[in-house]
């Protein structure tokens, strides 16, 4: 089960309370910000930007692809390990409005991880050290360290132990 924190709401559905559960201005910074960052081709910029204006946790030498969207609301609850690259257009969610509740929650990407082009990594979600995570992946469980996972929904393909017998 991932890690989230569930709110319930009554009346309409959680995103419509949107302004109630994270200031406007602070979505309106981080969209400039993660919209500059997308279309920059200077990681280190990219980097120092998540860092600097989002209160994101990157590592050193961690490389984002060109249009990663990391979340729009509470980058914040995003770690990105040292030596980690995330694949072209790939969506890190820390949030997610539902119906009757909205729920947040940590995601920690660790160090030497490969996560693929086009892959949506859900709230509340640990990768461990040296996974690979396939292109178009949900994930939407942990990852252990050193496995190699992909599909919709995510399965693991090969353990860390297999990998190393491969």
């Amino acid at each position: 089960m991932r890690r989230t924190e569930r709110y319930p709401v009554e009346g309409a559905n959680s995103l419509w309370h949107i302004y109630k559960t994270v200031p406007f201005w602070k979505v309106a910074k981080n969209f400039l910000v993660i919209q500059t960052a997308r279309y920059t081709p200077f990681l280190p910029l990219k980097n120092w930007l998540y860092r600097k204006f989002l209160g994101m946790k990157v590592g050193k030498e961690t490389s984002f692809a060109l249009m990663v969207m990391p979340d729009l609301m509470f980058p914040e609850r995003i770690q990105v390990g040292a030596n980690t690259v995330i694949g072209y257009n790939t969506t890190i969610l820390a949030h997610e409005y539902l119906i009757e509740e909205y729920r947040l929650g940590d995601v920690l990407i660790g160090d030497r991880v490969m996560i693929g082009a086009n892959s949506t990594i859900l709230p509340g979600i640990k990768i461990g050290d040296g996974a690979i995570v396939s292109a178009a992946t949900l994930v939407h469980k942990d990852v252990p360290a050193g496995a190699f996972v992909g599909g919709n929904p995510m399965k693991i393909i090969y353990t860390a132990e297999e990998m190393a017998d491969r």
